[in-house]
């Protein structure tokens, strides 16, 4: 058995233009200082990375890495969930997931698209240089408007969805395995990929292919009222990266899952900090010793209560607390009974 490593940070959340969250080192620094071993990097600002330059130089990459491990701690993945969100829009989010794009592709669906689409390539290559494993990514969606059936879909209606959706993800995950990296998709609401069954369906869409996995992040599946334990038990082979967030879901008479529009601190389905809400998480890091995950538990903090810097300091130490650090030997090793093969046949009478 594997322990896994961490605990790590995802610094999307805590990114900003004033110290100590506005450059890579500091960031580094202060996720050391609480405790953190690793930092989760997304590739779109270039005080923390130049992805261009980090595809193509790994001398920038040891540079980089350098840099970070000095401060106390190391680049556990890059994150490319902004970019994979661009590789498929519905049109009705034209307009808001332009904000996620630079200027010059805004009004350009299909030049947004075709950037990010690089983006993600050359965050994977990237990834290759950083001597990394894994990479987030979000799918995208084309289909999501369309996830309640009325009106009724078409027939055939999801199947183009899903054929068109791994037809732009398949060039992209052949780069990835070119570089020896596995693209995690989080399977989140808002993205055609956002439970098992669907994840599935990509699947197909995309001939199984081998780099096509998943970040594991409990809280969205709380909020679906998905069984977030055997989801461990049917897809870990596919589990390859780790968010480790809490949620919690308390319906009520006026609310449900899809949340009345309302506010996160009005919703029956909320992100909470680490042990605030409902999830068992020392089941999760049960299930993900006993099948072996060798990556890292990163926290993502996103909670509609408690203060960022408090949930990150409570999260670094929570993670730590849980994580299973297997063992070597069976616990009655000490009362096995010395034998062969002719003994065992002997005791058994044969």
């Amino acid at each position: 058995m594997k322990t896994l490593r961490g605990p790590g940070v995802f610094l999307a959340q805590f990114m900003d233009d004033a110290e100590p969250y506005n450059s890579i080192e500091a960031m580094a620094r202060w996720a050391a200082d609480l405790g953190f071993l690793g930092i989760q990097v997304p590739i779109g600002n270039p005080a923390f990375i130049d992805v261009s330059l980090a595809a193509t130089s790994k001398d920038y990459c040891d540079e980089l890495k350098g840099r970070v491990e000095a401060c106390g701690v190391q680049i556990t993945e890059l994150s490319t969930h902004l970019e994979g969100q661009l590789v498929a829009v519905h049109p009705a989010y034209d307009k808001l997931f332009d904000a996620f794009a630079p200027a010059e592709v805004h009004g350009d669906p299909s030049a947004r698209t075709q950037w990010a689409c690089e983006q993600v390539k050359l965050a994977a290559r990237a990834s290759a240089n950083l001597g990394l494993q894994a990479q987030a990514a979000f799918s995208g969606a084309l289909l999501w408007p369309l996830l309640y059936p009325w009106p009724q879909r078409p027939a055939g209606l999801v199947d183009v969805g899903f054929a068109e959706l791994g037809r732009r993800w398949q060039p992209l995950l052949d780069v990835f395995d070119d570089a020896g990296v596995d693209c995690c998709f989080e399977l989140h609401p808002g993205e055609d990929l956002h439970d098992g069954v669907t994840f599935e369906r990509f699947l197909d869409s995309v001939g199984g292919h081998a780099r096509a996995n998943i970040l594991y992040d409990p809280s969205h599946f709380v909020l679906q009222q998905l069984d977030y334990l055997s989801f461990i038990d049917i897809y870990h082979e596919r589990i390859k990266m780790f968010h480790v967030k809490d949620a919690e879901f308390r319906p009520n008479g006026r609310s449900g899952v899809y949340g009345g529009y309302q506010d996160w601190l009005e919703r029956p389905g909320r992100f909470r900090s680490l042990g605030d809400g409902q999830i068992d998480f020392p089941a999760i890091f049960s299930k993900l010793a006993a099948y072996d995950y060798a990556g890292w538990a990163v926290l993502e903090w996103e909670c509609c209560l408690k203060h960022q810097e408090d949930g990150a300091r409570e999260g670094a130490r929570f993670i730590e607390e849980h994580i299973i650090h297997v063992t070597d030997r069976a616990f009655d090793d000490f009362a096995a009974a010395r034998t062969d093969d002719d003994g065992n046949r002997e005791l058994l009478g044969l």
